[in-house]
C-alpha cells in the first residue's frame, strides 16, 4: 500500500470528512427540540423520569411505621458518610431477647452523591430514592434530614412521583399554570 497520498486524494478525503460533519449537523438541526419553561410552567409541563434519584426517604406502611431495623448496612455502604444512624440495644420484656432499636436516622442531602449504594445494601427494603429534585435552600443546615421523624408526602409538584407531566418531544411546552 502506498504511504504517501497524492494531492487530489488528500483533497477528496477532506471533502468527504466535511460532508460527514455537515450531514450530522443538518440532521441535528432539523430534529424537533423540546423546551421546558421552568420554573414558570413546572406544574403543568415538567417531566421528571421515575428513575431520577433526587431524595432519600423511608418507605412506610399504611399505619405510617417504617421498616428500618437499624442494621447499619446503609451507613456502612455510603461512600461519603452522609448517613448516620443512632441506635440502642433494647430488651424485649416479653421474650427477653435484645433487639436494636432506631433512635435517629440522619441523612445529609447536601453531601449525598445519589449513588444508591445505601438502597442496594438495605436488606429490609426500608429506604428508596424519590424523583423529587427541588431541594434548594438558603441554609445548608436545612439539608440535614431526620428520615425517621419526617413522613414524606411527595414533592411540591403534582404527580411528581409518577413522572409529572407526560414527556412530549418536538413540542414547546408552553402551557400556562
Amino acid at each position: 500500500m502506498k504511504q504517501n497520498k497524492s494531492y487530489f486524494q488528500g483533497i477528496g478525503d477532506g471533502i468527504k470528512t466535511l460532508a460527514t460533519g455537515l450531514k450530522i449537523t443538518m440532521k441535528k438541526y432539523f430534529t424537533p427540540k423540546s423546551t421546558e419553561q421552568y420554573p414558570e410552567n413546572r406544574k403543568t409541563t415538567l417531566h421528571v423520569s421515575k428513575r431520577h434519584r433526587g431524595r432519600l426517604v423511608f418507605k412506610r406502611d399504611e399505619a405510617g411505621a417504617y421498616k428500618c431495623v437499624a442494621c447499619l448496612m446503609c451507613e456502612k455502604a455510603c461512600p461519603t458518610n452522609t448517613i448516620k444512624i443512632t441506635s440502642d440495644m433494647v430488651t424485649n420484656p416479653e421474650t427477653g431477647k435484645k433487639k436494636r432499636q432506631l433512635i435517629d436516622y440522619q441523612y445529609d442531602l447536601g453531601d449525598c452523591m445519589f449513588c444508591q449504594l445505601c438502597v442496594n445494601a438495605c436488606n429490609f427494603d426500608a429506604i428508596e430514592f424519590t424523583n423529587d429534585f427541588e431541594n434548594a435552600v438558603f441554609d445548608r443546615s436545612k439539608l440535614l434530614l431526620h428520615l425517621d421523624k419526617e413522613v414524606y408526602q411527595g414533592g411540591s409538584l403534582p404527580d411528581l412521583i409518577d413522572g409529572g407531566a407526560p414527556l412530549t418531544i418536538g413540542k414547546f411546552n408552553t402551557k400556562t399554570k
